[in-house]
């Protein structure tokens, strides 16, 4: 018998699940594979998520409640380029153009619409 894990598809808490979909699939990219009430699951090339509406009164941007993943990138400038005109459109602080980090990866970071702090990244 072998057993083999093949994905990780983190829960993204959000306060608005209408909100938070049209950004993972206006200004990330994603698709939309299921809607419920209130939880999606979206999906872009082999990276997927599962978006999760908690009550309107949950402060996700409180420190103790932060979230955040790594999507492991090949080609990482081609990507930012390519979403760099949507990227453009958010608040000021919410992307971190890409640079290079000590520890050997290449990166940029994105916030989503309740904080969730979303880093892209490639081996140098």
């Amino acid at each position: 018998m072998s057993a083999r894990l093949t994905q990780v598809t983190p829960f993204v808490p959000c306060t608005s699940l209408q909100q938070q979909i049209g950004f993972y699939r206006d200004i990330l990219g994603f698709s939309v594979g299921f809607q419920a009430e209130n939880y999606a699951f979206v999906r872009r090339d082999d990276v997927a998520l599962r978006l999760v509406e908690v009550w309107e009164t949950v402060d996700l941007s409180h420190p103790e409640r932060e979230n955040s993943f790594y999507v492991d990138v090949v080609g990482l400038d081609d990507l930012f380029a390519l979403m760099k005109p949507k990227l453009d459109t958010l608040a000021d602080g919410r992307v971190r153009a890409p640079f290079d980090q000590d520890y050997g990866q290449r990166e940029f970071h994105v916030k989503d619409e309740d904080c969730t702090l979303i880093f892209f990244g490639e081996a140098l």
